[in-house]
């Protein structure tokens, strides 16, 4: 599990694979400085597993799911990816709980400046959106970020300046693909609850013994 607050930003030295999958190496230095074989390393919002490692770099095995379900297919030699190790127990939760597991991707729609902050308009699909509340959590490329608005095509998110620094977030322009999940809480809700279709009103809490 990890918190969506982005430790540094990493180099991508090489991308190999053959086919569907492939095995990448990212350049880095904060996150390596308790790393072992198997740990879990948020990249770009995705949960990789550390496979091999050096004193500035780390190598990760990316299987086909992966690389379909993800922007990774757009990533390149020189690319540059947010990281963030696993969360501690200990640890203080500043951002939200996020697992590593991408929902789907977006589209970058729109990116206007609001005196210090930058706000950017994702486009993304109804079965993603779905679960995307005003005022609530969203990971984008693995960042934490708070949503400022939503409707049937699209979410709004508004950046301050230490995430516009810290992060490759105004790396980004209009017609880029990035990294979503959803925060997990509304997916179980929904699991528990039955609801598949997505609706809750007041005849469904009737019918489910709520009212």
């Amino acid at each position: 599990m990890f918190t969506g607050i982005i430790e540094e930003i990493g180099l991508v030295k090489s991308i190999r694979g053959s086919g569907r999958s492939s095995r990448i190496t990212v350049s880095a230095s904060k996150v390596l400085s308790d790393v072992r074989i198997g740990d879990s390393i948020n990249t770009n919002g995705v949960c990789l597993t550390v496979t091999e490692f050096t004193g500035n770099s780390f190598a990760v095995d990316v299987m086909p799911e992966t690389m379909q379900r993800t922007a990774f297919r757009e990533l390149k030699a020189g690319s540059r990816v947010n990281l963030e190790r696993a969360l501690r127990l200990a640890d203080r939760l500043g951002g939200h709980i996020v697992s590593g597991h991408i929902d789907g991707t977006g589209t970058i729609s729109r990116i206007r400046k609001d005196e210090n902050a930058v706000w950017l308009t994702i486009d993304a699909d109804k079965t993603i959106l779905r679960y995307v509340v005003e005022k609530g959590s969203i990971a984008v490329d693995g960042i934490s970020l708070t949503v400022a608005g939503v409707n049937d095509r699209s979410l709004e998110v508004s950046v301050i300046p230490h995430t516009q620094d810290e992060t490759t977030i105004l790396s980004k322009k209009t017609g880029d693909t990035v990294n979503l999940e959803c925060d997990i809480i509304g997916k179980y809700v929904e699991k528990l609850s039955g609801n598949k279709e997505g609706k809750l009103d007041l005849n469904f809490l009737a019918e489910n013994g709520f009212l």
